[in-house]
Order: C-alpha cells, then sequence, then structure tokens
C-alpha cells in the first residue's frame, strides 16, 4: 500500500504558498512559494506535485471575512480550488485562514527572521499552518 500525502495551499493572485504533509500525514512543512504566472500555468504546477508526491486531500485556504461570512476573495479560491480538483482529480477540502498570515508572520519573527527574508517565506508558512489545520482536524475526527 502506497501512502498518501496531504497537501497545503494559500492561494493568492501573486504567489501560492505550498506546504505538504510527511507520509503518515502528521506534520505538515512547507514545500515552496510559487509565482502565480496565470490559472493554468498554476493548475499544471500544482498537479505535477500532486502526481510527483502522490497527493490525495488538498487542504486549501479559505479567506473568511472576520464574522465568518464568505466575500469576493472567498468565491475566487472556491472557484480555483474547484478547477485544480477537476483538473487533479484531487479532493479539495477548504480551510478558514483567517489569521494565518498574521501567525505565520509571528512565528518568523520570534525566529528573528529579517523583513526582506519574511516577505519571501510568509506565503508557504501560511500553507503549512492552513494544512497543519486541517491534519488536527482530521485526528480529531472533525
Amino acid at each position: 500500500m502506497q501512502n498518501h500525502r496531504k497537501m497545503g495551499i494559500d492561494y493568492g493572485d501573486k504567489r501560492i504558498g505550498i506546504a505538504l504533509s510527511d507520509q503518515l500525514c502528521i506534520i505538515s512543512s512547507p514545500y515552496e512559494v510559487y509565482q502565480n504566472k496565470g490559472e493554468e500555468d498554476a493548475l499544471r504546477h500544482l498537479g505535477q506535485i500532486i502526481k510527483d508526491y502522490n497527493v490525495d486531500v488538498v487542504a486549501f485556504g479559505l479567506p473568511l471575512n472576520m464574522d465568518g461570512s464568505e466575500g469576493e476573495r472567498a468565491k475566487l479560491h472556491r472557484e480555483f480550488g474547484q478547477k485544480l480538483e477537476k483538473y487533479s482529480g484531487v479532493k479539495v477540502f477548504y480551510v478558514d485562514e483567517r489569521l494565518t498570515s498574521a501567525e505565520a508572520e509571528e512565528i518568523l519573527i520570534s525566529g528573528g527572521v529579517r523583513r526582506e527574508k519574511r516577505k519571501e517565506l510568509i506565503d508557504k508558512i501560511s500553507a503549512q499552518l492552513i494544512l497543519q489545520s486541517y491534519i488536527d482536524n482530521l485526528k480529531k475526527g472533525n
């Protein structure tokens, strides 16, 4: 039996943060920040990672409003997530990503990462937090 990994995505117009789980799906780790060059290219790139790492589930960050409602950004994220699901054949689950960027920044600041370096790391750390949230909820049976 082949182990599957989970993928976390922090989707953005300019950059897409990507995280992957270990094969036991216990820990998420930052993978990369992909420079978003357009929808088709992004689908191809993500699809290749899904194939290469035997990913069976994508935890996709959903930017909810602070009151929990979905706005225009959430709609755009869902539309891309649905296209990724169709393109890759992998199930996409949406994870509340409110405050993940702020949390990622705090982690980097507390780690002593300089401001210039933080900008290039924040998206994949956010993706890691999105994926870890998904994994933790799986363990709780949610």
